[in-house]
């Protein structure tokens, strides 16, 4: 099998080595890529949100399965120009992946399906008249803290939680479209579940950490770490969410006539009522990627063709390493703000280091870091506390001035700590 994987983050590295791991394939190309994943597989220049220069590269490349990462190409329709050209494609369409897309839309599917999630109210021109009006109808029916969301797609920081209303008010005020939500209380768990659309698998759910400073403390980011497996998740909780959110969810969607065909992400809140959503992502997550597939013995690409080709009915079950798997990650000065580039790396060669932010430097090609989160170390233990040692001494290896990283991945749960984080509703990332 060749197989083109779109992307160049972290979460796209991890998909890498999954990738290139699978016998089945035979050969690997990645487009942009980053240097992790060029230790893999063939690099290809391409505007991945671009659909005709994806589905042309797909066909000169002879792909027999596109791997879609990030959101915005499945947003703009790179998989629908992918299978018109007869390849399969591991992603949604357009019209399905709006689950992601917009925020509304997802609300709108979560209440026709009956899916249990938090009120919400969808707001246009949020800022100024009967929308300034509606938006403080909404903070003051639902209360503090207060969550504001943006509808579209805002490269996960899009979404405020905050007991300062004035804050809420200026973060709906800066946005074309909002949702605004009641807070949900709860620890945060990520459910990937791969599905071509009737047939649908869920795999390991796993915690990420949002906040950049340990202990939940700070501002949001695009995660700061995850863990798997989660000792404090009530029993029977995956299949409570597969019957009761992703069955009905996808059941919607095929009746408008948008199918969901590839990797539906449910962000939930564990809360005292139950399992609610919080958000769908129509891709994997990231770090939680990187923990989940580290810990998945099925071959990745055999599993991710069949949802691509619809005979995931016929796949066998998925099998699992036994044991724990933690990610740390390793963000750049200034992160999440206006993030620092250009810092020298070093010990990023070891296995179990994930690239996200990294470049070759021109002048001389060294390994420079290019992004907010540049780096992470993913390790694994026969339990959590294995877990962390193994991440944390990977982290501890890496080289990078004004590097920033939390202390206390898995901490709570590594400690027998039953009582997760309590976690607000995740950032769109």
């Amino acid at each position: 099998m060749r197989v083109l994987l779109l992307g160049g983050g972290g979460r796209e590295h991890a998909l890498a080595l999954g990738l290139a791991d699978d016998p089945a394939v035979d050969h690997l190309i990645a487009a942009p890529g980053n240097p992790g994943i060029e230790a893999v597989a063939e690099l290809r220049p391409v505007e991945i949100t671009d659909p005709a220069s994806v589905a042309a590269l797909a066909v000169e490349v002879q792909a027999d399965l596109v791997v879609v990462g990030p959101e915005a190409p499945l947003v703009a329709g790179v998989a629908d120009a992918v299978r018109a050209k007869g390849i399969a494609c591991f992603g949604p369409s357009g019209a399905a992946a709006r689950i992601e897309g917009s925020k509304a839309f997802a609300k709108d599917v979560m209440n026709a399906a009956g899916v249990p999630t938090a009120r919400a109210r969808a707001v246009v021109n949020p800022g100024s008249g009967v929308g300034a009006a509606l938006v403080a109808q909404a903070l003051d029916e639902f209360g503090a803290p207060y969550v504001v969301k943006d509808d579209g797609l805002a490269a996960g920081k899009g979404v405020v939680v905050t007991d300062d209303r004035s804050a809420a008010l200026d973060h709906a005020a800066s946005c074309d479209r909002v949702v605004v939500e009641e807070y949900l209380a709860g620890p945060e768990v990520s459910l990937f579940v791969v599905t071509d659309g009737e047939t649908a698998l869920p795999l390991l759910p796993a915690q990420d950490f949002k906040r950049i400073g340990d202990g939940d403390t700070g501002p949001n980011t695009g995660g700061m770490g995850a863990y798997v497996p989660l000792p404090w998740l009530p029993e029977g909780t995956v299949d409570e969410v597969m019957a009761t959110v992703v069955h009905p969810t996808l059941a919607e969607l095929r009746g408008r006539g948008a199918p969901f065909s590839g990797l539906l992400y449910v962000g939930l809140a564990i809360t005292g009522q139950g399992p609610r959503v919080i958000e769908f992502n129509a891709r994997f997550g990231d770090p939680e990627t990187q923990v989940v597939l580290a810990l998945l013995s099925t071959p990745l690409a055999g599993l991710l063709h069949a949802a691509a080709t619809g005979t995931l009915a016929g796949h066998p079950p998925l099998h699992w390493r036994s044991g724990a798997a933690v990610t740390v990650v390793v963000a750049s000065a200034g992160y999440p703000g206006t993030a620092r580039s250009g810092d020298v790396i070093t010990g990023a060669e070891r296995a179990g280091i994930i690239h996200a932010g990294t470049a070759r430097r021109a002048v001389d090609g060294a390994l420079v870091s290019a992004g907010g989160r540049v780096l992470s170390g993913t390790g694994l233990g026969a339990d959590l506390v294995a877990a962390r040692e193994a991440a944390y001494a990977l982290v501890a290896g890496l080289g990078l001035d004004g590097a920033q990283y939390r202390r206390d991945i898995a901490a709570l749960a590594a400690a027998g700590r039953l009582d997760a984080p309590q976690r607000v509703a995740p950032t769109d990332g």
